[in-house]
């Protein structure tokens, strides 16, 4: 069996070996006295050495409370508080530094909480403001509503070839193309464009469930959705370039070159910044929740 002591429980040691000795000094040669303490002292100094366990818990379960605040002043609360939580775990016997540690992580659970309630009052107004730029509806064909811009009515599509922004209220966002002509293009892409400047959307090929094609009187009708991230590259060019006179062609068998009308861009651009606030209201509640459900888990 090993025997560990703190640097308190040595010098204890040494102060009641000292008295022990100083008591029997009368009956023992002053000589050999001398010699018994030095040696007495000797192993004290060993057993300093080999023995000494450094810092006690208390200590140790501060120094960890220290490094927890460290992760709060850079910002990192779920560290601290993982930080806090591991006190009573590691050191049982640190009592006081354990409560100190519990009403800290109470304490965090509360502001972190209510920092993200503030954000999410936010995004919830950003949703509110842009949402009266869109139609929400839902169609027999879908499971979600729909946001439909306001600017892509019916007068302003049916008889055009157009690119159109799709949102639906989880914030999923995409495009589709559209053409309508008197020949047949069998395309699968689009490419937006000014000058040097471009983007491209993947390939849909005419023989996917998500390439449409019909005809009417003696038109034919093409609408291709890219779904899936299909359109990322080019919904961001969009509204990185929002001022430019973007251009698009649809690329098929045969070319088809339109010019986006301004209405076009500003769908896009608000479409963009409507589906980010969606997604950050739904992290922001999913977050929460966790957090709650922590929170009241921790006070039980």
């Amino acid at each position: 069996m090993v025997f560990c002591f703190t640097g308190d429980a040595v010098l204890a040691i040494v102060i009641k070996v000292t008295i022990t000795w100083s008591l029997h000094s009368s009956k023992i040669n002053k000589m050999k006295l001398h010699q018994s303490i030095l040696k007495t002292l000797l192993v004290l100094a060993v057993t300093c050495l080999f023995f000494s366990c450094g810092p006690s818990q208390r200590e140790k379960a501060v120094q960890q409370i220290n490094m927890a605040k460290q992760s709060i002043m850079a910002g990192d609360t779920l560290r601290a508080i993982a930080q806090l939580d591991s006190v009573s775990l590691k050191y049982p016997k640190a009592s006081v530094q354990q409560v100190v540690a519990k009403n800290m992580i109470h304490e965090l659970y509360r502001q972190l909480i209510e920092s993200l309630n503030r954000e999410l009052t936010m995004a919830d107004s950003v949703i509110g403001l842009l949402e009266t730029k869109f139609i929400k509806e839902k169609t027999a064909n879908s499971s979600y509503f729909q946001y439909l811009p306001k600017r892509h009515s019916f007068d302003r599509t049916w008889n055009r070839s157009f690119i159109q922004v799709n949102l639906d209220e989880r914030g999923e966002l995409f495009l589709s193309s559209n053409y309508m002509g008197k020949e047949w293009l069998d395309h699968t892409a689009i490419r937006v464009y000014d000058g040097p400047l471009q983007a491209k959307t993947e390939n849909v090929e005419t023989d996917h469930p998500l390439n449409h094609r019909s005809e009417f009187l003696d038109y034919k009708w093409e609408r291709v959705s890219y779904m899936q991230g299909k359109s990322d590259s080019v919904i961001h060019f969009i509204a990185n370039h929002r001022d430019l006179k973007l251009k698009c062609v649809f690329l098929g068998k045969q070319y088809h070159y339109i010019l986006l009308e301004q209405y076009d861009i500003d769908s896009v651009v608000d479409a963009l910044e409507l589906s980010e606030a969606i997604r950050k209201r739904n992290r922001l509640m999913v977050t929460i929740d966790e957090l709650r459900k922590k929170y009241q888990a921790y006070n039980n």
